[in-house]
């Protein structure tokens, strides 16, 4: 039986390609990867010998994924890299390793470079949780209710973006965050020009209307702050407030109750009867 090797590269810096990747590199009998020119420049720098290349994008994945375990049974190691960074974590890898398992494979880590724990082991921000969101969705209610869950993280965020996308992203997140939440922004990670940039989302959207982004982003995104304890007093100020201007109780109920994650049942009957006091 083969076994399935999940296979760190350097994110840039090819210095950051480990003993261990290296030697299971060299000796595996076939290399899934996203992209066989640049995961030939990575063999080639290691002095490795020509393999068989199967492979596994997102156009490909599910096909190659039938391809690698057939070659799995067939008693071939095979190392599995993406383009840069860890396999599987926003990038191609977890339906092979989910079918490799279900195969009765040994799957085993190769542990090495990563975008997301580079950039928050240097971003100042508390990193002793965080919340890996990776990349949003690009439109559509999907875009919308995820950066509607973002504002209410009460760890750091990571969220990965394009270079294209970066601006848009910024004021999405200033409209759905606001703008005083601080964040870190890296990019070109371990690259000659790496460049980590602070400041809060504000200061990123006046930042980058103007820049020309290059390469792959990192977005660090601060907590979200604290709620404040919710009383019955404060809630009844709330219902009170959302029932000004002739507004139905039902879009008041519903108001308070996503403003403090209430049943909406108990805030529409609560609403009813300050209406009726009314």
């Amino acid at each position: 039986m083969g076994s399935l090797y999940v296979v760190a590269t350097p994110i840039g810096n090819l210095g950051d390609l480990t003993l261990r990747a290296t030697e299971t590199l060299s000796n595996v009998d076939v290399i899934a990867c996203e992209d066989t020119r640049r995961t030939g420049n990575l063999l080639r720098h290691i002095g490795a010998k020509e393999f068989r290349y199967i492979v596994v994008n997102e156009h490909t994945e599910y096909d190659a994924t039938k391809q690698i375990v057939d070659a799995l049974n067939n008693g071939d190691d095979v190392a599995l890299v993406s383009d840069a960074g860890t396999p599987g974590i926003s990038d191609p890898g977890s339906l092979l390793v989910q079918a490799a398992i279900e195969a009765g494979h040994q799957v085993v880590p190769i542990p090495g470079a990563s975008a997301s724990v580079s950039a928050l082991s240097v971003s100042g921000m508390d990193s002793r949780r965080f919340f890996f969101e990776g990349f949003l969705p690009r439109d559509g209610k999907e875009r919308t209710d995820r950066l509607a869950f973002l504002k209410s993280v009460p760890v750091t965020t990571v969220v990965y973006e394009a270079p294209h996308r970066i601006a848009k992203t910024m004021n999405d997140l200033q409209e759905n965050l606001g703008g005083e939440r601080r964040v870190v922004l890296a990019r070109e990670l371990t690259k000659i020009h790496e460049e980590i940039w602070r400041g809060s989302i504000r200061d990123a959207v006046e930042h980058f209307s103007n820049a020309e982004p290059i390469g792959e982003y990192v977005i660090l995104i601060e907590s979200a702050p604290p709620r404040p304890a919710v009383t019955e007093d404060l809630i009844e100020t709330a219902l009170k407030n959302a029932l000004v201007d002739g507004r139905s109780v039902k879009d008041a109920a519903n108001d308070v109750a996503d403003m403090f994650q209430l049943p909406k049942r108990d805030l529409y009957e609560r609403a009813l009867r300050l209406r009726g006091q009314r």
